[in-house]
């Protein structure tokens, strides 16, 4: 909907707003070079009203975060973010009148993991919270003073729907907890990026949009004396475009493209699309070539890292484009002293990851539900490692030694080179976020992936693990 809002119609947002986009990923490198941020033109364009934080929100620090904040027209509601600096303009919480006299509350939070994620440079001067008891303490001031309850939750569905059965045991997402403790008339979660059209838990009402901005939320609500109705379903994009706004970002989006185009290096030869279990059973050649631009910026005797959800290759010739396809990301990487229980543990969590269904492997429903989490798939380099999938989770690897054939030891400890994402432990991985940080680097992935092509250009990827999985 280009143009202010409709008459009593509210636009809100959910967070993660300033990472994803290669035009986002250029702006921020070129922050002084631009007189506007194009995030916050675009939301303009749309009307947007009020919006909370997303904890990729946070990745490029308190700076960029800052201008973003400044520079929006709505009004961000974080009412678990704090300023020790007092200088973002965060609301707890906001009493709006809709034109018809309705008064709506609006209150937002973003999950506390931030916490575990974030770089600790990041967060210097903030302070995320437990959302929970954010959301309560705002609801608690809001009650009274309107006829409508909103909380806008980064965060998503914990429970399955049709059962209640808890599906994590984090509380990275606790939506089913806040619809149950809080008495909000709405519920509008983000975060874990699947579709959620429409569901009631306790008198509550949530819903939840996809990832990539392809589809919305459209709810209506109906206030009477006898109590609140809410229906909502998800709408996918439509084409109309904002002329003015876009003349506008032109500049910007001419910048981008020509940056996206910059070769980088290439391949010795292509890599074909990658299909996720066919990967998870024989490898990656992707996950190959991260891990040893890893290798080579650290050292380390280890690397492991992960590949998104989506299915993808590399051609021979390389461009930024590319890489901001393959690695989306602005993790850094860090490097751990580790032990070989850790590292067998790491293994017994990716391994879990593949099942047997009729004799044959498939993909873990644990890892479909109630988000897609392919990316919580670890692949190694520096080891020989197998899985014997005949055995229980948690009893699966079978074989682990180095590349030379020796195996690894109790009475020595090893350095692992990692993304920072997967250095807290997230994903499953404790054993990985209690080891020691033995070096860290801010420079980013995707950085040094293109440094590493345009050096050893052109590159064949390595042979730099040895694996098979036994059923």
């Amino acid at each position: 909907m280009p143009g202010e809002a409709l008459e009593n119609t509210l636009i809100l947002d959910g967070g993660d707003s300033l990472q994803g986009t290669p035009l986002t990923t250029w702006y921020l490198s070129h922050r002084g070079a631009v007189p506007f941020h194009p995030v916050a033109e675009a939301f303009k364009a749309c009307g947007l009203s009020f919006y909370t934080l997303g904890n990729h929100d946070f990745n490029f620090g308190y700076d960029a975060l800052k201008d973003y904040l400044l520079s929006m027209k709505a009004v961000c509601v974080a009412a678990n973010v704090k300023d020790k600096r007092s200088e973002l303009p965060i609301r707890s919480y906001v009493i709006h009148t809709m034109p018809d006299g309705l008064r709506v509350g609006i209150t937002g939070a973003v999950t506390d993991w931030v916490n575990v994620w974030e770089q600790k440079e990041n967060m210097t001067s903030l302070v995320v919270t437990e959302p929970e008891a954010a959301l309560r303490e705002a609801l608690e001031k809001m009650r009274g003073q309107c006829d409508l309850t909103i909380g806008i939750y980064h965060g998503g569905f914990e429970e399955d729907f049709s059962t209640g059965k808890k599906l994590s045991n984090t509380t990275e997402n606790i939506a089913c907890k806040i619809m149950r403790d809080l008495p909000f008339d709405i519920l509008l979660t983000g975060h874990q990026h699947m579709a959620v059209p429409s569901f009631e838990l306790a008198g509550t009402h949530a819903c939840q949009p996809v990832d990539q901005c392809t589809s919305f939320c459209f709810l209506q609500a109906r206030v009477t004396d006898t109590g609140v109705f809410v229906t909502s379903k998800i709408v996918p994009l439509g084409t109309e475009v904002d002329e003015k706004t876009a003349e506008k970002l032109s500049p910007v989006e001419a910048a981008t493209q020509k940056w996206l185009d910059e070769p980088v290096g290439e391949l010795v030869t292509p890599v074909p699309k990658e299909e996720k279990l066919s990967a998870a059973l024989h490898g990656s050649r992707v996950a190959a070539l991260f891990n040893a631009v890893q290798l080579s910026r650290t050292g380390a005797d280890f690397s492991c890292t992960s590949l998104g959800n989506t299915p993808l290759g590399l051609a021979k010739e390389i461009s930024m484009r590319d890489i901001t396809r393959i690695y989306p990301f602005a993790n850094t990487v860090m490097v751990l002293k580790v032990t070989k229980d850790t590292i067998r543990a790491s293994l017994e969590r990716a391994a879990s990851y593949l099942v047997l269904q009729d004799g044959k492997p498939a993909i873990s429903k644990a890892f479909l539900e109630p988000k897609v989490e392919h990316y919580n798939y670890d692949f190694w380099a520096g080891l020989d490692y197998a899985f014997d999938l005949r055995k229980p989770v948690g009893e699966r690897v079978v074989r682990l030694r180095t590349l030379d054939g020796k195996e690894l030891s109790k009475d020595r400890t090893y350095t692992l080179v990692t993304s920072n994402y997967r250095a807290t432990g997230t994903g499953g991985y404790p054993e990985i976020g209690k080891s020691p940080v033995i070096q860290s680097t801010t420079d980013e992935m995707p950085d040094l992936l293109a440094d590493y092509l345009r050096k050893n250009s052109p590159v064949r990827i390595p042979e730099n693990a040895k694996f098979a999985v036994i059923w």
